[in-house]
């Protein structure tokens, strides 16, 4: 073959893989992460933090230590049952946790957020989550400490409160229960989490100056009216994208 015409066709060769390549490339970067809808499921299993849920990425059922069917339509109500979850990490050794410890769990792509002792479905997700849970505070010579900061820490103790001593003597001692209806929001970003009321919304709206502007326009009452139009709204113009490939 002449010279010059296999100068031509290696040219040419590697011209077309220059051009195949970089398309082969962009085709897979959009199936590592998807911009969240209603339909997204997240993977099942068990997360441990919030960075968990961030990269859909759970202790999968299949690395979950424990005698339950993992078929069975109520796999996780039976396996949280216990104060211990066990499973295998990464590397095959088997790991100990504490149920107290964990975030939440995912069943049939849905969340579900540990409160307390009980589990309850994230009913909205984005930039801004919102989720409702049933809440129990104890009361004790009329101290509430289930809410010392104006809203609920699921890692507070009321037997850590500096006004319980074991040793009182001479007051009268009585703990009384409530159980509450609160909402809740987490903020995507950071992870943090607080009950849901103007102030914790106006902390992610500040991000927004146009958002932010305009509902600080609004009277108190009307702001109370228009908290998840706002929330909502928000979630609109940033949307949150999650991974599905690790």
């Amino acid at each position: 073959m002449p010279m010059k015409r296999r100068n031509k066709i290696t040219l040419a060769f590697i011209l077309g893989i220059f051009f195949i390549l970089p398309v082969e490339t962009q085709a897979q970067n959009p199936g590592d992460t998807v911009r969240y809808t209603p339909d997204f499921k997240f993977k099942d299993g068990i997360y441990m933090n919030f960075e968990m849920v961030k990269m859909n990425s759970p202790i999968p059922k299949a690395k979950l230590l424990t005698s339950v069917d993992y078929n069975d339509r109520e796999f996780f109500d039976q396996l949280l049952k216990g104060n211990k979850i066990y499973f295998y990490d990464n590397m095959g050794m088997r790991q100990e946790l504490d149920k107290s410890n964990i975030w939440g769990f995912a069943r049939n792509g849905v969340l579900y957020r540990k409160v307390q002792d009980n589990f309850f479905r994230i009913t909205y997700f984005g930039s801004i989550i919102h989720y409702v849970a049933d809440v129990t505070s104890y009361d004790q010579n009329n101290y509430n400490y289930g809410y010392p900061y104006g809203y609920y820490s699921p890692y507070y103790s009321p037997y850590y409160s500096p006004y319980y001593s074991p040793y009182s003597y001479g007051y009268p001692s009585s703990t009384s229960t409530r159980t509450a209806l609160y909402q809740f929001i987490i903020d995507f970003e950071t992870g943090d989490e607080r009950e849901y009321n103007i102030q914790s919304l106006e902390a992610i709206l500040v991000r927004d100056p146009e958002l932010y502007s305009e509902f600080q326009s609004m009277r108190g009452k009307n702001k109370k009216k228009m908290m998840f139009v706002f929330l909502r709204r928000y979630n609109e113009k940033h949307p949150v994208f999650i991974p599905v490939n690790k």
